[in-house]
Order: C-alpha cells, then structure tokens, then sequence
C-alpha cells in the first residue's frame, strides 16, 4: 500500500507534490508524512510550516509560547501544540486571536497599555487559583490568562478597558493579575454580603473607583459588573448578551472572552478611542461614532455628544439607571457666523437640554453655563470637553438641545448671541457593558 501510494504520487515530480500538499491542514500533513521517508521529507518543508504557524496562529516568524525564537516553523508549530494539549485547538486559536488583536491596537495607539501586559500564566498558578476559591475556571478564561496574566499595578490611567470621567467619579478598568483575582475575589466573599461569592472570580477592576468590579461566573459563564447595590445586596448585572452567551457554548466561549473580544471590535472599528485627560490618556468609553455618537454643526460650531451607562452607580431593583455623557465643542476654521459676520472666537452663554424616556420628556432644563463653566473656543483649535450625567428610570432615553453663544467673548461680544445645535444622542442600557 505504502509503495503505491508512493510510486502513483512520486511520480508527479517535486512541484506537482508542492502544490498538493499546500491544500492540506497540519493534521492532514502529519498523516501524510508517515507514507514513506520521501513524504517525510517533502512535509518538513519549512515552507508548509510556515503557512499553518501563520493562519492557525499568525507567527511571522518561529517562535515558542514564551517568545523565545525556535530553530524553524515547525518546531514552533510543534511546541505551540505541546503547550496547549489540553485545550481544544480551535479554541486557543481564538484566543490568540483576541490577544494578538488587542496587543495590535494597542502597539499604534496606546503602547503606554501594551507595556503593562503581563506574561501568561502557569497551569499551575491556574490550579492553585481554582483551589483556593472552590471554582473551576472555564476553559476560555484558563486560556486567556495562559497567554497574559491580567496587568501590571499602576497608579496612572493605563486600564486595557479604559473608562469614563462624571464629576469626581472616574472609571478606569484594569484586567486583574491572578493573584489580585484571587484576592478581590475572596475581599467579595468576606466583606460583602453576597451568598453566591463561591461561583465568582474578580477579572477586572478600576483603581480609581474601588466600587467598578466585574466578576466571571463559572457556573454560568456569564460576565457581571457591580451596581450600586452591590455591597448591600450582591446586585450585579450581565455583561454579555444571554443569547450569544448560549449560542457559543458550543464553541466552548464565555463572557470574558466575548467581552474582550468585542471590546477589540469596538477599538479597531474607531467606535472608541484614546482621549487625554489632563497630562494623562485614557481609553474612552464614550462612543466617537454614530449612531451612539451625534454630530451637529451650526454656525460654525461642531457639537459631538454620546452617552455610557455608569452600571456601578445604576439600580436594577428601582428602576434607575444612570448615563455619564460627554459633550465635546468645538468652532470650525472658518470661524463662527453670525447674522451675516464671522468672527474667530465665541464663548457659550446658555445650555438647553431635553431630556426624554421613551420619548416622553421628563425634564426641559434652560439655564446658564455648562457644569459651571463658559467655555470660549477659538477657530481651529481643539475641543472644549465636559461630562455630566443624567438619571433614567427607564431606557431607551436621549438628549438633545442647544447652546447659545456670543460672537467674540461674553465681556466683549463683537455681534448678536446665536444658537448651536445639540442633536440627539441615546442613553441606551447595551448590550455590552464596559
């Protein structure tokens, strides 16, 4: 059988044989090298190596688990497969995945992140971990921190989740190293009054508000996030849609790993971004495009507005949500216009906001100033930006509005005030909650 198998196919010449083995999978490569040492040899062509260390695992070059380089590609396709025997194949793939699309995002847009990714976790450290919560970690989330362990401490804004700013309330999650895991984790059990701790394991948290912590259920898969309710009650609330979450069971998924995994979609979609905040930057939760983000342009002045649910300051049991928005203003190059006149700078005067739950309004508020402040903007230069919030009893709701500004500034107006408008922006609970 070897011999004719051999012979029929030998007999094509070395490029014929070249092209046919291209098409097959590394299973398929495998089996076929155990036909005769002349197949043996034509599948230890690096270059087939080559292709499967790029698609199953994108590897530009030949390097094992722990980034150290391997003496050829197939040797680190090899050590790669070693490395993760335990875990189904087309699941680890999709990790890496999610992993090499985040690190990719964040190499062009936020190295400052990059930097703060821990090296994978042991299987051992994984059990160790398991044993000392009573939980048996899904195999996702096994896998996700096998290739990083959550991040590195550090007191500025470098949260791989990113956040958002209200007032004095200032998110910014962090993906927790196992051994903080561990220990929020066993801080929840001990602390709060939540009868079922034992099925939770802490995944991220914010520095700057102690009170934003999400938590895998391993029993359920799902991800949650805390309310305001949680130290009293253990009040969470998903984080992931329920109908993916059992739609991928059978992909062996889990919330973390969906979560992330959007959470990648949403950086590379421009969806959001980094911001700066003060000397620091941030990543923003505040969406930057449609349709969660309007736009308006009038008279000059650009007005950009979106809204984030603040789940940690939300009640389920009330009723009541409560949305952080951004709004961000800005006066065009070609200056602002007025009853006919242009003019180079103007400073805001007054706010109107309509505020609407299920397109009933709930509050028409007129007055002067936003949060306090007048802004003056200036043609061309970059954008005023200020938070507030608003309280929902019921979702979806929206805000739209105006501002009045006067041409100039407000102690020296060179022309008549006129008005910029806000155009609608949702406050809508998502699907996904960051």
């Amino acid at each position: 059988m070897e011999e004719g198998i051999g012979g029929g196919f030998e007999g094509l010449g070395d490029l014929a044989i070249h092209v046919i083995l291209s098409k097959l999978d590394p299973n398929e490569t495998a089996i076929v090298s155990c036909v005769s040492k002349r197949f043996r040899d034509w599948t230890s062509d690096d270059y087939f190596w080559s292709l499967y260390s790029s698609n199953d695992l994108n590897l530009s070059s030949p390097i094992d688990p722990f980034g150290s380089p391997a003496p050829s590609f197939k040797v680190a396709y090899q050590l790669w497969r070693e490395a993760f025997s335990m875990y189904s194949w087309p699941l680890v793939k999709r990790v890496k995945r999610c992993w090499d699309s985040l690190k990719s995002w964040l190499g062009s847009n936020f190295p400052e992140v990059l930097a703060t990714l821990r090296k994978g976790a042991s299987e051992e450290e994984l059990n160790e971990v398991e044993i000392r919560l009573k939980v048996k970690l899904p195999l996702p989330t096994r896998l996700l921190y096998r290739f990083h362990d959550g991040q590195e401490f550090s007191e500025n804004l470098l949260g791989l989740i990113g956040g958002y700013s209200v007032y004095r309330h200032l998110v910014n999650v962090n993906l927790l190293p196992l051994r903080h895991a561990a220990l929020e984790s066993q801080r929840i059990t001990q602390d709060l009054n939540f009868s079922h701790a034992s099925k939770f394991i802490a995944v991220a948290s914010s520095i700057t508000a102690n009170e934003k912590i999400f938590c895998l259920n391993c029993a359920n898969n799902q991800l949650y996030v805390g309310t305001t309710l949680l130290r009293e009650d253990g009040e969470m609330m998903p984080c992931v849609p329920d109908t993916l979450l059992n739609s991928s069971s059978n992909q062996q998924c889990d919330g973390l790993l969906l979560w992330l995994e959007e959470h990648s979609r949403r950086l590379h979609s421009g969806m959001i971004t980094v911001v700066e905040k003060g000397n620091q930057k941030i990543i923003s939760q505040f969406p930057d495009k449609p349709p969660l983000c309007s736009t308006a342009v009038t008279n000059g002045v650009q007005v950009r507005a979106s809204a984030v649910l603040v789940p940690e300051k939300s009640d389920l049991g009330s009723p009541e949500f409560l949305f952080a928005y951004s709004i961000r203003m800005s006066l065009l190059p070609e200056g602002c216009k007025s009853h006919g006149m242009t003019y180079d700078s103007c400073q805001l005067y007054r706010r109107r906001w309509i505020i609407r739950e299920n397109e009933v309004v709930k509050h028409d508020v007129d007055g002067e100033a936003v949060i306090g402040k007048y802004p003056l903007l200036f043609a061309g230069e970059k954008e005023f930006v200020y938070e507030s919030c608003s309280k929902q009893q019921c979702t979806p709701g929206s805000i739209e509005g105006s501002f009045t500004y006067v041409p100039g500034r407000l102690a020296a107006p060179k022309g008549e005030e006129f008005e910029v408008g806000v155009a609608r922006f949702p406050l809508v609970k998502p699907e996904y909650i960051f």
